[in-house]
């Protein structure tokens, strides 16, 4: 039986597994419900065919990084899936039910006739919007955490309705369609372009606003958050992150202004990363916010010895099939059917 625990700290290691894999698709599966969070507000029809054909390689490969950051959970941490998914039932079923009604949207779309594809444009819409509220209202759920008796949830069946994960929710639509329009941006050319450049703009005012918003208020959530960000000398080591958030708004907006194609894709990544970064210190070492860390959680050494093993083999394959694709439909693209 495999066990590295003499030699590895496992639950530090899955835990940097499950939070690179959360990161990647937020950021992959992150621009293209952005997309569809746009996609009715775009100019006109071949604008939509040329938005979708920018996604249509990547959409589905996207979501392999939410199986893997769900499914390391289970394996890794089963007393923290045990706790938080009954707490976060409905948000994950419904966030779930919306990335269905985006896959049947997408290929049906592809098939419609011109009458019936408004349908799918619209469903396409709501089902990218529902997943990208419910990832949010789950992320605000996680940040306030859940209420914990015994090891079990013991809270209500209502308790994720929340007013901060609302706010969460919501800054993280228009977080994704920031990405979303400065993909298209990247992507397309002529008007879908400077259409989804005002739309970036436009997003980004909602986008700083939810980041005031959220950052004032985590450290009211718990003490110890609060200790962390707001004493002496942690105030110094950890300002570098909020005022590179801040030089990198800025950049953003005078690349947008000036027609920079890749950059600001690059940049609002960045803002994603810093922001993401700005949780982990924030909640480092809890995998159930404030009641059991990472070590507490963690399955037997053997377990997770085991799964790891399988990770250490098949990631570098799923990063290499991932940026191969990207570099094979790299490009712009067209209102074609075919991309």
């Amino acid at each position: 039986m495999f066990d590295f625990s003499p030699w590895l700290d496992l639950p530090l290691i899955w835990g940097v597994l499950i939070a690179t894999a959360v990161f990647l698709y937020v950021v992959l599966d992150g621009f293209d419900l952005g997309c569809g969070i746009l996609f009715p507000f775009a100019p006109s029809d071949d604008c939509r065919s040329r938005i979708m054909n920018s996604i249509a390689p990547f959409w589905d490969g996207n979501e392999t990084w939410l199986i893997l950051g769900g499914g390391g959970l289970l394996v890794a941490f089963p007393t923290a899936y045990a706790i938080l998914m009954p707490a976060l039932y409905m948000p994950i079923i419904l966030m779930l039910i919306g990335l269905i009604l985006r896959g049947v949207a997408f290929e049906f779309r592809f098939k419609a006739s011109h009458e019936t594809r408004p349908l799918w444009d619209g469903v396409f819409h709501a089902g990218s919007v529902t997943a990208s509220f419910m990832q949010g209202v789950i992320l605000g759920n996680f940040i306030q955490g859940v209420q914990v008796t015994n090891r079990a949830f013991s809270g209500g069946g209502l308790d994720w309705a929340n007013g901060f994960a609302m706010v969460t929710g919501l800054a993280l639509v228009f977080g994704y369609a920031l990405l979303g329009a400065c993909w298209i941006v990247m992507k397309t050319e002529f008007e879908t372009k400077n259409w989804a450049k005002n739309a970036a703009q436009y997003c980004m005012f909602f986008v700083g606003l939810g980041m005031v918003v959220i950052t004032i208020a985590i450290p009211f959530i718990d003490g110890r958050i609060a200790d962390l960000w707001l004493s002496f000398p942690n105030m110094l080591y950890l300002s570098p992150l909020p005022i590179i958030s801040g030089l990198l708004f800025i950049r953003l907006w005078f690349d947008l202004k000036r027609g920079y194609e890749y950059r600001p894709f690059l940049i609002v990544i960045g803002l994603f990363l810093l922001n993401y970064i700005g949780f982990g210190i924030s909640l480092f070492p809890w995998i159930v916010p404030y009641q059991l860390t990472l070590w507490q959680a963690a399955a037997v050494p053997e377990s997770q010895s085991l799964v790891l093993v399988g990770i250490t083999i098949l990631l570098p394959v799923i990063l290499t099939y991932t940026g191969y694709s990207y570099y094979v439909f790299r490009g712009k693209s067209t209102h074609e059917k075919m991309y």
